[in-house]
Order: structure tokens, then sequence, then C-alpha cells
């Protein structure tokens, strides 16, 4: 069966820059990833607060909001884990074109996948923030249990424990949330300017 063979890409007549205008910011994405209790939520979502108090259109695509709906057909194998990462980086891209700043906290553990998102979109729309943080320091935050569980062998494929995590080789931003407070970590990530050029227009000099 040939897939999309009588498909074709409906233009709209309002851009990606028109909606922008409208909003007064560019758009971009924020790709979070790091172990499991790392941080990345936490962290984006305080960052989401952060710029909504600037008036920024925003959404936090989260990991498990996602797989309670969009991905709740996928399990954690390697390949339900890719094609988990393909459909986020699609929705990502579409909010891009919709004018949002979009946060997505996701594991993400594969290199190759966070490549293949990155490579959805136009140079410098995406962002990657690595939120480094040693495994042990993960595991004592560890609320669910999870870790715990897959030490025991209850939870297959875990990351860090029965699955790899392939840190980024080149994050635009990496924050060591395991030595850095959320405030010091936010601060970080907000005035970096590897993107403060998506930020409202009027309250961004260029240098």
């Amino acid at each position: 069966m040939e897939y999309g063979k009588n498909i074709v890409w409906h233009h709209s007549q309002i851009s990606r820059s028109h909606r922008e205008a409208l909003n007064g910011h560019r758009s971009v994405i924020l790709w979070f990833t790091g172990l499991s209790g790392a941080g990345k939520s936490t962290l984006a979502h305080a960052v989401e607060a952060r710029l909504h108090q600037r008036s920024c259109r925003t959404f936090v695509l989260d990991g498990d909001n996602i797989r309670h709906g969009l991905s709740k057909d996928l399990g954690f194998e390697d390949a339900d884990r890719r094609e988990n990462i393909r459909r986020i980086a699609e929705v990502a891209k579409l909010m891009l074109e919709a004018g949002n700043i979009t946060l997505t906290a996701f594991i993400s553990p594969f290199r190759l996948e966070r490549e293949l998102a990155r490579c959805t979109v136009a140079e410098g729309d995406f962002i990657e923030i690595y939120c480094n943080c040693d495994l042990t320091v993960c595991e004592q935050r560890d609320v669910k249990g999870l870790y715990r569980k897959a030490r025991l062998g209850e939870i297959a494929h875990f990351t860090g424990i029965s699955s790899p995590y392939e840190p980024p080789e080149n994050p635009e931003i990496v924050v060591d949330t395991d030595q850095m407070s959320i405030e010091e970590c936010l601060a970080h990530i907000i005035t970096c300017k590897k993107w403060a050029f998506c930020l409202p227009f009027q309250s961004y000099q260029k240098p």
C-alpha cells in the first residue's frame, strides 16, 4: 500500500509570519531532553509560566500527557519510542507554524530521533535543552518509584537502567539540574541568546 499517494499539501492564506506578527513574537520549539527525574517537565512549565507573563503564546507537550492520548497505543520498546518522538515532532512543527513557542518535555533518549525531530523544521527553529542530571540524583527524586521498579525488573526498557540514554553532543542549552536551582536553570534558559530573537518584539533589542 502506498501511503500519501493521492494527498496534496494545502497552503494556508495565513502564514506563520502573519501569526507571529499577531502574537508579537516569533515561534520556536524548545526541546527539553534528559533522564526521568532530571527536571524536564518542571523546567518546561516554569519557562512557559515566565513566557506567559511576557504575553507569549505557548504550549507544553508533556511526555505523560501525550501517552494518554496521541501515543496511547505505543509501548516503550525502541521502535515505539522512535514513533512517539516522530509524532511529537510533527505536532510541534504544526504548533510552530501556528506561531506558538512550543516546549516539549520528553526523555527522547536517542540522538538520531532528536536529530530527525530537529530536521523537520528550519535551522534556528529547534532549540535543544539538555537537562543534565546524575542518575543517582534522578533516582533520589523518583517520587513515582519507577527506578526502583525498573531495578527490580518490574518495568522493562526503562531509560538509564535497562535502556540507554544518549546525551546530546551539541545542544543549544545545557542546564545541570543536579547542581543548579530551578530559578538558576530558568534564568539561564530565558536569557540564552540562542533563542532571544523569539521573545516579544518590543522587549528584545538586537545588540
